[in-house]
């Protein structure tokens, strides 16, 4: 589990109408530090057109120092378009000091209209990031955004690629030099090109669709050599193309290996200056920094300005390593599912799935939905006092739909569905969603005596509906302690986790009038659909942590994240995991009554480990497990990563 975080000053580098050269847009930087000094280097596009062309904007790579990352001076051009291969512009940059000396790779245009045959990659040489001593055409073929590793391999200088990024199928390759010199000779070139196959990578496409591009040069990691790239999916068709930032573990000795990778985007759009600029809904990753444990991520945003984003460099390669991600994601318990329906009792027929739980007396008390095989749900009772082994099941439901407002309408759902558990002082309450068949799903209230509770007299008291009528409003919960002299309900309304505070928890009262948006989808994103509650929040000491299920907008696939929420006003999100934490694997979880569905509405913080009580498919019951600090950790570092 990790957390990427968007500085808090983006954008950082914004265009200078002062300036000329870069009055139009500066982006796709890449940085590299020097004892205390930052030097970057950017694409700069200039305003005037040159040419008296339409559509023709000069770019120039233009440079930069910095102590803070915020502030810049000695700001102007480094690499101009002076020679026949970059005469119409100089793109992207990727910088690494090398044995004394800066090596530059930049993209090159030698034609305009821009075409495939003029779009090669160019270096530039210089010991002092000042001036140019040296500059070449390197490849004598299509291909864009090359960088030199930091440190020779086995002996050679290599370097990353993307060779035909703009006449696909395009591929990351590794190339090998015994010499600087090597690296802009073209008969080495030619040959290499001819045995392309033979210095691929590992396709890291996810469909055929889908393009990649080298983004900044590599990172030496204890595990491997981190690259962070671009992944653009549905480039070639297929749906909207979604620009992607996305992270490769390759092998250190042998670097066309992937050994470890992002499952998915770890930065997409979602900014104002990202979804709008020269080139909208655009995140592009150029440049990498490691500080402090911190690795700072410089990307373009929307073709127009310079960005970073953090994340703890740790949490990110250790949840991408095989040997440690493990660590890093719910474990199943290997006698999952621990309940299953009982074809004896016509109440639970059909299936188990969605428990609540509440820790009581040393024990874990769940209770789960049942379908009967008229799909009515109503709530079971079972118990386990290790959090795996289930030592008590009752043989009836516990709680059954009794109101108007869950009695069956109409053939098919009704009932009452998806418990939620929190105990304030002697009482316990429960949200559970009501539903008829007839109208939308909303939000009813009931509650019970810990002593009855624990006594097994489900004595509860007449529930409520309290949420609007003609909304559909469930995944709800009442936060286990009061905010200020208030208590906060959580519950979803269409896609969003809102809040709304009540005086009391007086059950004729009680009224959830108001949706305070507290956590939304992420388009584009694996939670880009809808997001809902899992369990009610657990207090730590650092905020309220609250783990949340959620869909994609590409699939109907329910996975698990987590978000820290503010103690004072649990409102306010601190920090959210950037990647899921717990998703349909097992084979009781992808097939069964829904497909492809973990959903927990039950979580306990026990010696130090979080357990999840979640349906498996809509059809059985199961139990995961997770170190506490592994979640916590990371979300705390993501608070502000440049802290820890």
């Amino acid at each position: 589990m990790f957390v990427v975080r968007r500085s808090n000053h983006n954008p950082i580098l914004a265009p200078d109408r002062s300036r000329p050269a870069e009055a139009v847009a500066v982006f796709n930087w890449c940085p590299v530090k020097r004892g205390r000094l930052i030097h970057v280097l950017y694409r700069a596009v200039a305003a005037q057109n040159s040419l008296g062309q339409p559509g023709f904007s000069l770019s120039t790579i233009a440079q930069a120092t910095t102590t803070d990352g915020y502030h810049f001076e000695r700001r102007g051009s480094f690499i101009v378009p002076d020679a026949d291969f970059d005469r119409f512009g100089c793109e992207d940059p990727r910088i690494t000091f090398f044995e004394g000396t800066f090596y530059t790779f930049y993209t090159a245009l030698s034609r305009f209209p821009f075409e495939a045959a003029g779009i090669k990659v160019a270096v530039a040489l210089s010991r002092d990031l000042i001036t140019v001593t040296e500059k070449h055409l390197v490849t004598p073929f299509n291909a864009k955004a090359m960088a030199l590793f930091p440190e020779r391999i086995d002996g050679k200088l290599a370097a990353i690629l993307t060779a035909h990024t703009d006449e696909p199928p395009a591929a990351i390759a590794i190339a090998y030099f015994d010499r600087p010199e090597e690296l802009w000779s073209e008969t080495k070139w030619r040959k290499w090109h001819d045995e392309l196959d033979l210095h691929k990578i590992d396709d890291p496409r996810r469909l055929p669709s889908d393009h990649v591009e080298i983004g900044a040069p590599p990172v030496k990691t204890k595990h491997g050599w981190l690259v962070i790239y671009s992944h653009i999916q549905n480039y070639f068709g297929g749906g909207p193309r979604i620009f992607g930032v996305e992270a490769l573990l390759l092998d250190l000795k042998d670097p066309r290996r992937i050994i470890g990778r992002t499952k998915g985007p770890i930065l997409v759009p979602e900014e104002l200056y990202e979804l709008g600029g020269q080139v909208p809904a655009v995140v592009f990753p150029s440049g990498c920094l490691v500080e402090n444990g911190v690795l700072k991520i410089y990307y373009g945003a929307a073709d127009t300005t310079g960005c970073v984003a953090e994340v703890s460099l740790d949490d990110l390669i250790e949840s991408i390593f095989p040997e440690t991600a493990v660590s890093r994601r719910f474990a199943r318990f290997a006698g999952n599912p621990i309940l299953t329906p009982n074809s004896s009792h016509p109440w639970e027929a059909r299936s188990v799935f969605n428990p609540a739980a509440i820790e009581l007396g040393g024990r874990i008390h769940l209770l789960y939905r049942a379908l009967s095989d008229d799909f009515t749900s109503r709530l079971g009772y079972a118990a386990t006092r290790d959090g795996f082994t289930i030592e008590e099941r009752l043989p009836e439901p516990v709680y059954s739909p009794r109101e108007p407002f869950e009695e069956k309408k109409v053939t098919g759902n009704s009932g009452c569905e998806d418990p939620r558990l929190s105990k304030i002082g002697s009482m316990i309450y429960m949200c559970y969603t009501a539903f008829d068949g007839v109208g939308p799903p909303r939000v009813a209230l009931t509650a019970i005596t810990e002593k009855d509770f624990l006594a097994r007299r489900w004595r509860w008291r007449q529930p409520v509906i309290i949420t609007p009528p003609n909304i559909d409003d469930k995944d709800a919960c009442i936060l286990p302690e009061k905010v200020g002299e208030k208590y906060m309900i959580i519950h979803r309304i269409g896609a969003d986790i809102c809040a709304d505070f009540v005086d009391s928890l007086d059950l004729r009262k009680l009224q959830v009038r108001k949706c305070i948006k507290v956590l939304g989808p992420r388009p584009l994103m694996w939670d880009g659909r809808k997001v809902g509650i899992t369990a009610p929040p657990a207090k730590t000491k650092h905020g309220w942590l609250l783990l949340y299920h959620a869909v994609s907008a590409e699939h109907h696939r329910y996975r698990i994240g987590a978000v820290l929420l503010d103690l004072k006003d649990p409102t306010v999100v601190l920090a959210r995991s950037t990647d899921p934490i717990f998703e349909p694997e097992a084979l009781y979880e992808k097939e069964g009554l829904v497909k492809d569905v973990v959903f927990p509405c039950g979580m306990i913080i026990r010696d130090e480990k979080v357990f999840i009580y979640y349906g498996g498919a809509d059809s059985v019951v199961g139990v995961a497990t997770m170190e506490f600090e592994d979640i916590i950790g990371p979300l705390v570092r993501g608070c502000n990563p440049a802290k820890y």
